[in-house]
C-alpha cells in the first residue's frame, strides 16, 4: 500500500474511533454491573451509594425555602429502585447546596463528594450555572467528571428543570447554552445523561408548566417525578 492511499484510511480510522467514543453512554449497558449488584441477595450483596451533587432542586427546595426532602427526585429515585430491587441496600446521599453552581461544587468535590465513594454520581447544576461564564462552568464540570471517572465512578449528568422567568421553549433563552454544554459533555466523556429539560419543554407547549412547579424556579412533586423518570430509565 502506498503512502497516499494509507493516509485516508488512517484518517477514516481516527474519525470512526472518535465518533464511536463521543456519544452518550448506552442506557442498556452503562450501569450493567451496578444492576447486577442491585439484584444480588445477602450475603452476596453490598451497599450501593448513589450521590446527588448540585443545587437547590436535588436538595428538595420548594416555595419559601421549605425543603421537601422526601419529595425530591433523589428520594423518588430511591423509592422506585427499592420497588425494583427489593434485596438491595441503597444509600441516597445528597451533597447538593441551595444556590450553588458547579464552580463552587467542584471546589468541595474531593472532600465532600468523593469521600462517600459513589457507585453512581448525579450532577445537576445547570439551573444556577447560567449565572456564571459558560467556559468556567465547563471547566468545573469537566474536572468533576474526570475525577469521578478516574475512580471508576459512573456519572450521569442532568439537564435543568425550568425557571418560570425564562421561556425555555425559545432556543435563544439564557439557559439553553448550558443545556447544550451538558449534552456535549455527556457525549465527550461517554457519561449517562438524564434530560428532563426536553420533557419540561413539552409541558410548556401544553401550557401545563405551573402544574409542575412549587415556586418560580423549584419543581413540585409532579416536577420531581418527571426528573426522576429520566433517571430511573438508566436502571
Amino acid at each position: 500500500m502506498n503512502r497516499s492511499s494509507f493516509i485516508p484510511i488512517l484518517l477514516f480510522s481516527l474519525v470512526s474511533s472518535f465518533s464511536t467514543q463521543a456519544q452518550v453512554a448506552d442506557t442498556n449497558t452503562y450501569l450493567e454491573n451496578t444492576k447486577k449488584e442491585l439484584n444480588a441477595v445477602w450475603p452476596k450483596s453490598r451497599r450501593i451509594n448513589l450521590v446527588f451533587h448540585g443545587h437547590s432542586v436535588p436538595s428538595g427546595f420548594w416555595d419559601k425555602h421549605e425543603v421537601h426532602t422526601l419529595e425530591s427526585y433523589p428520594h423518588l429515585v430511591l423509592k422506585a429502585l427499592k420497588e425494583k430491587y427489593p434485596h438491595a441496600g441503597i444509600n441516597i446521599i445528597i451533597t447538593a447546596i441551595g444556590g450553588e453552581g458547579s464552580i463552587n461544587g467542584q471546589k468541595r468535590f474531593e472532600n465532600e463528594v468523593l469521600i462517600y465513594k459513589p457507585d453512581i454520581l448525579f450532577i445537576d447544576y445547570a439551573l444556577n450555572d447560567r449565572f456564571s461564564p459558560l467556559e468556567k462552568t465547563k471547566e468545573a464540570l469537566e474536572k468533576m467528571i474526570i475525577a469521578a471517572q478516574e475512580k471508576n465512578i459512573k456519572v450521569i449528568l442532568l439537564t435543568p428543570s425550568p425557571d418560570q422567568r425564562i421561556d425555555i421553549s425559545d432556543p435563544s433563552n439564557p439557559l439553553d447554552p448550558y443545556v447544550v454544554q451538558i449534552r456535549s459533555l455527556a457525549r465527550q466523556y461517554n457519561t449517562g445523561l438524564a434530560d428532563p429539560y426536553v420533557l419540561f419543554q413539552a409541558i410548556i407547549k401544553e401550557g401545563k408548566l405551573k402544574e409542575h412547579m412549587a415556586s418560580v424556579n423549584h419543581p413540585n412533586l409532579l416536577g420531581h417525578e418527571l426528573i426522576a423518570s429520566t433517571i430511573i430509565k438508566w436502571f
